[in-house]
């Protein structure tokens, strides 16, 4: 059974665990004169996620369906939300839509400039574009700018069935998934190091979330901007890379 709760006012984490994988796969529902749907699932999870969803709103009233970066976990439901939401208007960056959308969508996807904004009724989401970060030339992230709730996808990724927010060290949780990853010669490579990965993760910094909604394990409340900034060290301790840290032989 997938797993609900209330994470923060009107969103809502619908979470599946898979226990052969020993992983969660977590979908964002905002809940408001516009809902939004932020991660689709996966095709296979869809009768199990929408089951879920249908207990906190009608879900052929979803407005508006959104993720990070083209991947089975992130829209690979997109055409059956689009089936069971007859209004919804999938949206991603311009890049996305472009090189995508465009072919895999039963419905038009509006790819949104960078900073451009969707407002779902009380609140507003931003659209970051974050080119090959976490993973794909597509890739963007959602920050709801009234409460400070940055949607980030794979970031901070964790393993195993996780509470629904944690306010611990979510950096040591985060390492220790590329380690196990790392160590899996089919999974290592699963998230890219490059000169611009922190500079990628300071534009996130910046707006200094005080939730970061993880799509693999839970989601940190907390100084936001103090874990961003931290996960470009961890990234670049675990991964390898070029770092352009002031100071660093990158820079």
């Amino acid at each position: 059974m997938a797993r609900i709760d209330e994470i923060a006012p009107d969103l809502f984490r619908v979470s599946v665990f898979v226990p052969e994988i020993n992983l969660q796969f977590n979908h964002f529902l905002v809940r408001d004169e516009e809902p939004l749907l932020f991660h689709t699932g996966m095709r296979r999870m869809f009768p199990e996620v929408r089951e879920a969803m249908a207990r906190i709103i009608n879900p052929a009233e979803i407005r508006w369906i959104s993720w990070s970066h083209f991947e089975v976990d992130e829209c690979g439901a997109l055409n059956q939300w689009l089936a069971e939401a007859p209004r919804a208007q999938p949206f991603c960056t311009e890049v996305g839509a472009l090189v995508n959308l465009r072919d895999f969508s039963d419905r038009p996807a509006r790819g949104l400039r960078a900073d451009e904004t969707i407002d779902t009724g009380r609140h507003r989401y931003r659209l970051i574009a974050t080119p090959h970060l976490p993973h794909g030339w597509d890739a963007g992230v959602l920050f709801e700018e009234r409460d400070g709730i940055l949607l980030c996808s794979d970031l901070f990724h964790q393993v195993g069935d996780r509470e629904p927010v944690t306010g611990g060290d979510i950096l040591d949780r985060w390492g220790h998934a590329m380690d196990a990853y790392q160590r899996n010669p089919v999974l290592m490579d699963y998230m890219p190091v490059t000169t611009n990965t922190r500079r990628q993760l300071e534009k996130l910094a910046a707006l200094e979330p005080r939730l970061i909604a993880a799509m693999h394990g839970s989601s940190f409340a907390g100084d936001g901007a103090a874990a961003l900034r931290g996960a470009a060290d961890v990234m670049y301790t675990r991964l390898g890379g070029t770092d352009t840290k002031p100071g660093s032989d990158g820079a």
